[in-house]
């Protein structure tokens, strides 16, 4: 079942995301060499709750952290732990959940610590562009089919893979909703977007193969060849001609600087 969202809900589910794109900027402050991603889980918490929310991905499914830490060739649901200490060099992801008022954000980002290798940033950046290029095509009239189509070509054509296995969904009173939205697909397939359809767009895309394996955990997904992924993620809402982006990346634009990621 998709349900449209009223033009007061999606208010609602724009003051979720806003809490969740704060957090991801307060833990830009503190990605360094050294951190735990323990560290960064404990933070979040502590902010979300301050905010006023509920950092929804804590005990979904059994889930143990309050943000999902991806690092390096994790793609993603990297488990928070004391024992995984970042270092010069590493990416991570980190995607992360609020709820609030009866309505679910949910926003992810991938970081680098310290001087990364120019090869990674270019994935990086291409996965954000992807996005953004999926994005373009979510609003009323196209088809799920058109957003997986864009990433896919924008990624493919520069010789990144894109995850299959997991893929972005509809968003609102549920973490999960349908539809799904692959990142992957063709145009003119698929869904039809209606105004107040509320989902979740985040391409997940690696240096190298397609192929993973998911950790004794339960959780984490890796990519089979041991090669980086990166993994950007907006909510959004159906609108007639252009999607309405309820999440931000722009606080953590701010922390960042000069810095890209």
């Amino acid at each position: 079942m998709i349900y449209l969202k009223s033009d007061e809900e999606i208010e609602l589910l724009r003051n979720s995301n806003l809490i969740v794109a704060k957090t991801l900027a307060e833990l830009a402050k503190i990605i360094a060499p050294g951190v735990s991603t323990l560290r960064l889980n404990n933070r979040a918490d502590e902010f979300i709750r301050d905010n006023g929310g509920i950092p929804n991905f804590l005990g979904y499914g059994g889930f143990p952290g309050s943000i999902c830490t991806s690092v390096n060739d994790q793609i993603v649901h990297g488990i928070p732990s004391d024992k995984v200490i970042l270092k010069d060099g590493d990416i991570i992801s980190i995607d992360c959940g609020v709820l609030k008022d009866g309505f679910n954000g949910d926003s992810a980002y991938t970081f680098c610590v310290g001087d990364v290798e120019p090869e990674i940033i270019s994935l990086l950046r291409a996965t954000k562009e992807s996005l953004y290029k999926g994005i373009e095509q979510a609003y009323e009239g196209k088809r799920i089919g058109d957003i997986g189509a864009a990433v896919q070509t924008y990624c493919e054509s520069r010789g990144y893979s894109v995850v299959r296995e997991m893929v972005g969904h509809g968003v609102g009173r549920k973490l999960h909703e349908s539809p799904e939205v692959p990142n992957y697909g063709r145009k003119g397939n698929g869904v039809l977007l209606k105004s107040g359809m509320t989902i979740a767009i985040e391409p997940m895309i690696n240096l190298g193969t397609r192929n993973l394996i998911f950790e004794k955990d339960g959780w984490t997904t890796r990519t089979a060849d041991k090669k980086p992924s990166a993994h950007f993620e907006h909510s959004v809402a159906i609108r007639q001609g252009k999607a309405d982006i309820l999440s931000s990346f722009e606080y953590i634009e701010q922390v960042l600087g000069d810095r890209e990621f």
